[in-house]
């Protein structure tokens, strides 16, 4: 059945869909089990009528705000919404003053501060001994990591909790609702998945996206009987290029990344990597990569691809975007350019599957603990000799596998960086070994 244009000049059509589709009551929140289920925390203090102060933290659309204000229904208090970004000392002032008047009639207040890591120290300290008294209930929502970006005062007095993208399946549940709103068309599977993918688990930017869609649909003046994925390109063109994150074209790119830098080229490397964040894809996601990089295909060549890796994500961790992302370009070009090994990648691999196949062989007598007089007694510990008591501190001869068994040698170093340094050692302890070894 087709669908007929949408008008355009309803008063009540005036406000965002995200806006009219904010849920009204707690059931009525998408996504955000793991806080709003039976016996959760947020449901809990919904249940029994405790409010307290608390930041949220989470990607944008998944519910902050939204949230803030069912708090505020629920307790009956009074909602003063204070943005971070265009607010100031004043505004906190002229909140409390109003907290103080809804108090000598009864009435708790809940302040809501969007992009609470915005305020400098000065203004998150302005809350602390209004949220000490209980005068307000303090309510923070945030989309940068709290343990850097607020004050320790103030996170000391607040219950973080944090809020995850929405899933798929919520995703479908909220495109539902805002076609019924709409009374727009159906989504052909292809763009449904394709609106789903662009919208990242950020529900307000699903809708935003929904009504964009919707709206050229009817300025069209033609009924049609579903929106595909022509119709989406027409009206939302070059955001359409970021990425659903289950899609081929995420995995393809992440690929051709780290192929890029297994291959040491390090141009190839940033433009996949620009690529990725051009196309909407987590920074964070990135950085773990990353570090699962230095450990795979660089290892003990240069141990400092690790360390390099981990500070770049933590940095992104610190700093947000866009300024994160330059430590993460450097890490790119940084593993890029490291020289290469799979050696210990080859060898833990090797290691597991050995195991796996030759079941649990018991740790030989000389090499356990004996803590106990008991143990003593058994042996435990007898004939283990300490390294640092001999020659260089090396027990030449010595063998620390299980009995009965030859272990392979798992762990084969590649002629490339340090790796180099690590065969010659090897070679040389070895040598050691085959001659305490061979018979007199």
């Amino acid at each position: 059945m087709s669908s007929l244009p949408l008008p355009l000049d309803d008063p009540a059509d005036q406000a965002p869909l995200a806006e009219r589709l904010r849920p009204r009551s707690l059931d009525e929140v998408i996504g955000q089990a793991h806080l709003l289920g039976p016996g959760k925390p947020l449901r809990t203090a919904f249940e029994s009528g405790r409010l307290h102060s608390m930041i949220l933290w989470g990607p944008p659309g998944v519910g902050k705000t939204t949230l803030a204000r069912l708090m505020a229904d629920a307790f009956e208090a009074q909602f003063i919404a204070i943005s971070a970004v265009l607010g100031g000392v004043k505004d906190i002032r002229e909140a409390v003053e109003r907290a103080q008047l809804a108090r000598s009639g009864g009435r708790r207040t809940v302040v809501f501060v969007d992009e609470v890591h915005r305020f400098n120290k000065a203004q998150q300290d302005a809350f602390l001994p209004h949220v000490e008294s209980g005068l307000l209930t303090f309510v923070g929502a945030t989309t940068e990591n709290p343990s850097f970006e607020v004050n320790s005062a103030l996170l000391s007095r607040a219950t973080v909790h944090v809020l995850q993208p929405l899933a798929d399946g919520d995703l479908r549940e909220v495109l539902a609702r805002g076609r019924a709103l709409l009374g727009a068309p159906p989504l052909t599977a292809a763009a449904e998945q394709r609106l789903i993918g662009y919208a990242d688990g950020d529900a307000r930017r699903l809708l935003n996206a929904l009504e964009t869609v919707a709206r050229g649909a009817g300025v069209s003046g033609a009924a049609i009987d579903a929106i595909d994925e022509g119709a989406l390109e027409k009206t939302l063109g070059d955001q359409l290029r970021r990425y659903d994150k289950g899609g081929e074209q995420f995995y393809d790119t992440i690929s051709a990344l780290h192929k890029a830098v297994r291959g040491s080229d390090p141009d190839a490397a940033l433009y996949w990597f620009v690529r990725m964040l051009d196309g909407g894809v987590d920074p964070r996601y990135i950085a773990r990569r990353l570090v699962r990089m230095a450990s795979e295909d660089i290892g003990l060549a240069d141990p400092r691809a690790l360390r390099l890796a981990l500070d770049a994500s933590e940095t992104y961790e610190r700093l947000g975007s866009p300024e994160g992302e330059l430590a993460l370009a450097q890490a790119v070009v940084f593993l890029a350019v490291a020289p290469k090994s799979n050696a210990v990648y080859a060898a833990y691999n090797a290691a597991r599957s050995f195991v796996a196949k030759d079941g649990t062989r018991p740790v030989p007598l000389r090499l356990r603990n004996a803590p106990t007089r008991l143990m003593k007694d058994l042996g435990y510990g007898e004939g283990y000799r300490y390294a640092h008591d001999e020659a260089g501190a090396f027990a030449a001869g010595e063998r620390y596998g299980p009995d009965g068994v030859e272990l392979p040698r798992f762990y084969a170093p590649r002629a490339s960086g340090l790796e180099t340094r690590i065969a010659d050692r090897l070679a040389e302890l070895r040598s050691l070994d085959a001659a305490a070894r061979r018979p007199d």
